[in-house]
């Protein structure tokens, strides 16, 4: 007669599907807590393995031309830096013309008096009711608008400027993203330098049985993502240089500036030409021939947008993706709907992924070919 084998008390337990499910479940929420602990870093780490991530074909390239990886990493170091002191000097021109657009806010209003007027007038003449005294109306709101600006922002920026623990918090949050910024460069040099140690070391992480369903995973997320923000960096490059030389031509100061701000902000795709059309629009305000000028500034932007919406999304975005450009605007809405600008900004890749997984993984797979 044989025995039967023994079982401790902890397999015993373990066969118990509710001892299972309390365990995975406070796995689940200690993991849940620790992340919400250090979820600064996973961000940190996350952009540093982005930027090594997207700097590594140009790196393998350099390497390709005998230059060594680590003169290689200096190269795409300084050019990091050379688009952050841009940005950073960019910011600062736009800033200063908005200053100044503030101070000339009641002689605009005095001259936008004159073009409401002939509006109204012509609107009148076309049988349109209550455009009586609507210049004299709109012309006072505005000045009464102007005149409690400085009474609504006084207070805000003399406080910010007097009160030592405000000014303190300032430098201390500047000081924050300034050290921030600083890891980030410095995880992003060590992950350039051995990129392909540190991949080799997060795949054995996982149990040798699923490394090649993991590297398989992996390479579909590189091909959703790198072929997205690719084509995303090619669109705003497009945008900023289009903007930039129709403002020029228009006459409108600070035209880099704007064109550089349209395309930063076209990392959501149809987004950069209208966030960019407000400064550019607030500007012509401070300029001679105040109505032609605001026409040729939206003439700038509706072709930016729909050379873009039209042409450059549609087909880039699609072949880079290998999404239908109705999926594309479907998505961008849904996960404007979901989760506002953070939502936008990762529904193309998103979806991109999905598609990869579904032809990969599902299409081929009994449940489809066979039916549940």
């Amino acid at each position: 007669m044989t025995k039967p084998p023994e079982t401790n008390a902890f397999q015993y337990a373990w066969k118990s599907p509710w001892v299972r499910l309390a365990v995975f479940l406070l796995a689940f929420y200690l993991l849940y807590r620790v992340f919400g602990s250090i979820t600064s870093v996973v961000v940190d780490f996350t952009v540093a393995f982005l930027i090594a991530y997207l700097a590594n074909p140009l790196l393998n390239w350099l390497e390709k031309g005998r230059v060594k990886r680590g003169l290689g990493v200096v190269f795409v170091l300084l050019l990091f830096l050379g688009l952050l002191a841009l940005t950073v000097t960019l910011i600062v021109t736009v800033s200063g013309q908005f200053a100044q657009l503030i101070k000339n806010l009641p002689n605009l209003v005095n001259n936008l008096g004159g073009i409401i007027d002939n509006v109204a007038v012509r609107l009148s003449n076309l049988g349109i009711p209550g455009m009586e005294n609507v210049q004299e109306r709109m012309t006072t709101a505005a000045q009464t608008w102007v005149q409690n600006l400085d009474q609504n922002l006084g207070p805000i920026l003399q406080n910010a400027l007097n009160s030592t623990g405000t000014l303190l918090n300032y430098v201390l949050s500047v000081g924050g993203i300034i050290g921030q910024i600083v890891l980030i460069l410095l995880l992003s040099v060590y992950l350039m330098l051995d990129y392909n140690r540190v991949n080799a070391a997060l795949l054995r992480a996982f149990p040798r049985p699923w490394q090649p369903r993991v590297l398989e995973l992996s390479a579909l997320t590189g091909q959703a993502v790198g072929g997205y923000v690719r084509g995303q960096l090619i669109i705003a490059s497009f945008i900023g240089l289009f903007v930039w030389i129709g403002l020029t031509l228009v006459g409108i100061p600070s035209a880099a500036a704007i064109g550089f701000l349209a395309g930063a902000f076209n990392i959501v795709p149809y987004l950069g030409p209208i966030i960019g059309a407000t400064p550019a629009l607030l500007l012509a305000l401070t300029m001679p021939n105040v109505l032609l000028k605001m026409i040729l500034v939206i003439v700038v932007f509706v072709a930016a947008n729909q050379i873009e919406s039209n042409f450059l999304s549609p087909y880039i975005l699609s072949k880079n993706t290998d999404l239908h450009p109705v999926t594309i605007l479907v998505a961008i809405l849904v996960g404007v709907a979901l989760m506002g600008f953070a939502g936008a900004l990762l529904a193309v890749p998103t979806v991109a992924l999905a598609k990869l997984l579904l032809e990969k993984y599902y299409y081929p797979s009994r449940v489809y070919t066979e039916g549940p």
